[in-house]
């Protein structure tokens, strides 16, 4: 066994003791940051050579559940890198589902620049995964939390994605009935919920996470918000833990203005987001 092969067998058994979801995958992906590389390209190295203490110290982060996008400073989102790091939320795998609805119905638009708004955007993950996989529309984003705006700003500089900060309950005034698809990953952990998973309770920021006594107060904001931009037909994506796959369409179903309610389950097979169409 090779220097390197032994070095990312100890630091996954190291990894899984301490509870990390995917130890493999986090060492390797650790251990070619460390060797300035693409994981893909580990198999080329037999050596960690002089990254060997870059990597233990890596590992050490790792353990001690500090996320590993916190680490390399960047998370993969879709075709697109964010960078990333403490102040705003990592975006996760099953969000890409939400983003290629919302890519899905721009992509339908035809005879006109399709209009996407993404309200809570974050790191701006969903917003620049549609600018870069709808050519020629006109995206816009908006984040209230100033630390979540400067990483957006960062990731959606270059890319035509309008971005604007402030709270998505007063939003783009000047779009009002004129817009295709809103999509949002808006907070929604209930107030007094256990988070089990130490990269969420430690490390993303609680703007991102909390939503009221239920964990609906910002979805209630996105429905509103939704009504008053989208154009008659126009749909909205909204992301929801999977708890909420019968009480977030409920919100929608309940304002008795939207068609088409319905809830769609992640790869896992989870309630993870709903659509609705503006009537």
């Amino acid at each position: 066994m090779s220097e390197l092969r032994a070095a990312l067998a100890a630091a996954t058994e190291r990894l899984a003791a301490a509870g990390v979801p995917a130890p493999r995958f986090d060492a390797e992906e650790l251990a070619a940051f460390a060797m300035g590389t693409e994981r893909r390209d580990l198999w080329r190295a037999a050596t960690l050579g002089a990254a060997a203490e870059t990597f233990a110290a890596y590992v050490d982060r790792r353990a001690a559940r500090e996320p590993l996008q916190h680490i390399t400073g960047r998370a993969f989102f879709r075709h697109v890198t964010l960078l990333v790091g403490p102040g705003v939320f990592v975006p996760r795998p099953e969000t890409e589902l939400v983003a290629e609805a919302a890519i899905e119905e721009a992509r339908r638009v035809r005879g006109r620049t399709p209009v996407v708004v993404d309200l809570c955007t974050g790191s701006g993950a969903i917003a620049l995964s549609v600018a870069d996989e709808v050519s020629g529309a006109r995206v816009l984003a908006v984040e209230a939390d100033p630390d979540a705006v400067a990483w957006a700003e960062r990731n959606l500089a270059g890319s035509g994605v309008e971005l604007r900060a402030g709270d998505m309950a007063e939003a783009f005034p000047d779009l009002d009935a004129t817009v295709d698809v809103v999509v949002s990953n808006p907070p929604y952990i209930p107030e007094g919920a256990v988070v089990r998973d130490p990269e969420v309770a430690s490390y993303d920021p609680a703007p991102a996470l909390w939503s009221g006594a239920d964990g609906l107060d910002a979805m209630r904001v996105v429905e509103r918000v939704a009504w008053r931009l989208l154009r008659p037909g126009g749909l909205v994506v909204a992301e929801h833990a999977d708890l909420q796959g019968e009480s977030a369409p409920g919100q929608f179903r309940a304002a008795g203005r939207w068609a088409d309610v319905r809830d769609h389950r992640d790869l896992a097979g989870r309630d993870r987001y709903l659509t609705a169409r503006r009537r």
